[in-house]
Order: structure tokens, then sequence, then C-alpha cells
């Protein structure tokens, strides 16, 4: 088994998810830069954000083939139960319920994409098909020694 991920995948389905935090959008290159920063941000204040669920463990939201500039970018968020009182700087995102494959990845955030390529296969070994167009998520489970070593569960999202 590798350090950089545990092979074990699932077949999930989760209800609605609503986020709170920062939507980063920038040239394909700076990402993982900007992803850094606005993670880092969010970690110093999200006491200002209500209704925080889950110990204020970050969560990532993407498109991975966005049909709208509404959609395009990263959002760097926490899962709230409501909306309330929404810092001014800050934006919402609603997750519709959807289904997901699911996989861990353990070890240096760089090689997250490593994961992803064996979770893109298994989805396929299985016959079952990418809703590209639908929301994906990484659940952020450890990220005290990133970006060397981070916990993150993916969620690429199914039919």
């Amino acid at each position: 088994m590798s350090k950089n991920s545990i092979d074990e995948k699932a077949i999930k389905e989760l209800g609605e998810i609503r986020l709170v935090g920062f939507r980063v959008v920038c040239e394909g290159n700076k990402y993982q830069e900007e992803i850094s920063k606005a993670a880092a941000l969010l970690k110093e204040r999200t006491t200002e954000i209500k209704n925080v669920l889950h110990s204020g463990r970050q969560v990532g939201a993407f498109v991975v083939d966005a049909s709208t500039d509404d959609q395009d970018g990263y959002w760097v968020c926490v899962q709230v139960s409501e909306y309330s009182d929404i810092p001014n700087d800050m934006v919402t995102l609603t997750v519709p319920p959807q289904r997901y494959a699911t996989t861990m990845h353990n070890g240096p955030i760089y090689s997250i994409m490593n994961s992803y390529e064996k979770l893109h296969q298994w989805i396929a070994d299985k016959g079952l098909q990418r809703a590209r167009e639908n929301w994906s998520l990484e659940f952020y489970h450890r990220l005290e020694n990133a970006p060397e070593d981070v916990q993150v569960e993916l969620c690429d999202s199914i039919y």
C-alpha cells in the first residue's frame, strides 16, 4: 500500500451540503498557491462563521467541467448547518444531493492527482461514469503538516 493513498474506495450518497468560505479563481498554475493562502485565511477566520459543523473541518469544492462562470474556480470552505450572518468577504455555496465515488488521500498535497487517477480508474473498472459537470468535494481531515502530509477524502461525483 502506498503512503500517498489508502486504496479503499466506496460509493457514497451525500445530502445537500451548505458551505461558507472563499472562492479562488486564478490562472491554472496558481491554484495550489492561492488555495493554500485561502485555506490559511479560512483557518484564522472560521470563528467568524456561524453554525459551523465538524469542528471547522475544511471542505474544497469544484466542478471539473464548469459550464458557467459561476462554477469556475475552487471553493475553500467549512460546512454549516444553515446560513446566517455571512461575513461580507465570504461566499456561500449549496451543493445539491449527489452520488460520489470516494477514496482517502494520505500524503503530500502535490501527489493528490495520483489518488484521483486511481479513483478514476476504479470508477471506470466498476462501469460507472463520472459526472464531470457536478460538484466534486474534498473533505480535509488533517491539514496541520500541509503541504507535506495531509489526509483528504476525495469525492468525485458520479451518475
